[in-house]
């Protein structure tokens, strides 16, 4: 099965070479890598052109313009370039356990949105990060993070976990996350109607959901390190047009990813 790595970003050169990095030293490549970036200035530029030198797979640099927080237009773009079967998707900010591309492949089921776990480090355990070029994994006992648990990578046990697949939004996070792209295409994509921070993801997989997809979570598997920085808060249009969506039991979305093909 080939697949694509994207790896969505803004204006954060620093993480994202961490990222990059972890993506060169994974046990099992993806066959291309596309970073979504929603309107970063060039340093970031700077950043994908130096990996696209050493790196052993194609990396393609999916830009659009900056006019504000544009989550969704930035992800279509992406996996509208994508010419591979399977999508994993992560966030810049999310440094990559070496297995984590093996995980999400291993785990890759027609129908089903997988979940990966995250570990997250936090303000202090981040600065000292950034400030290397090559990043340090945790101990389960180094301080300064929460989902210590997630620590670990135990195959055996994650096939447990892989039996149960359920419709709940909870722990639903566009950062560590696989699914078909032809399951993408049969919902199109995601909302291009919300222009702000969240939900985008959630109201992405109910419509999934309303489709009769599942929601696989991974646990001691797929492992990713989140780098810390603020959230911002919910905008209430986003609320109501993911509610709509469950109330209506929508499956399909006007403004998507369509708009690319």
């Amino acid at each position: 099965m080939n697949c694509s790595l994207i790896i969505c970003t803004f204006n954060w050169p620093e993480a994202l070479r961490l990222v990059l990095h972890s993506s060169l030293v994974q046990s099992e490549f993806p066959n291309e890598i596309i970073v979504a970036d929603d309107g970063s200035d060039s340093r970031t530029k700077k950043v994908i052109d130096d990996f696209v030198k050493i790196s052993p797979v194609p990396i393609i640099h999916s830009w659009q313009r900056d006019y504000g927080c544009r989550i969704p237009h930035s992800r279509n773009r992406a996996i509208s370039k994508s010419s591979c079967d399977y999508i994993i998707m992560i966030d810049g900010d999310s440094i990559m356990h070496e297995d984590f591309i093996r995980d999400h492949k291993l785990a890759a089921c027609r129908g089903v949105y997988v979940q990966g776990s995250r570990v997250l480090l936090q303000s202090k355990f981040s600065e000292k990060t950034l400030k290397n070029d090559r990043f340090i994994k945790p101990k389960f006992f180094s301080k300064d993070m929460k989902n210590r648990s997630n620590l670990f990578r135990i195959p055996s046990l994650s096939i447990i976990f892989k039996l149960f697949k359920n419709q709940k939004l909870n722990r639903i996070r566009g950062c560590n996350y696989s699914i078909y792209k032809e399951d993408i295409l049969s919902v199109n994509g995601f909302n291009e109607e919300i222009v702000s921070w969240g939900r985008e993801d959630s109201e992405f997989v109910q419509r999934l959901f309303n489709k009769g997809f599942k929601k696989m979570h991974l646990k001691f598997s797929a492992v990713q390190y989140h780098l810390y920085h603020k959230e911002g808060s919910h905008s209430s249009l986003n609320d109501s047009i993911l509610k709509k969506t469950i109330n209506e039991r929508l499956t399909w979305c006007e403004i998507g990813i369509n708009n690319y093909f």
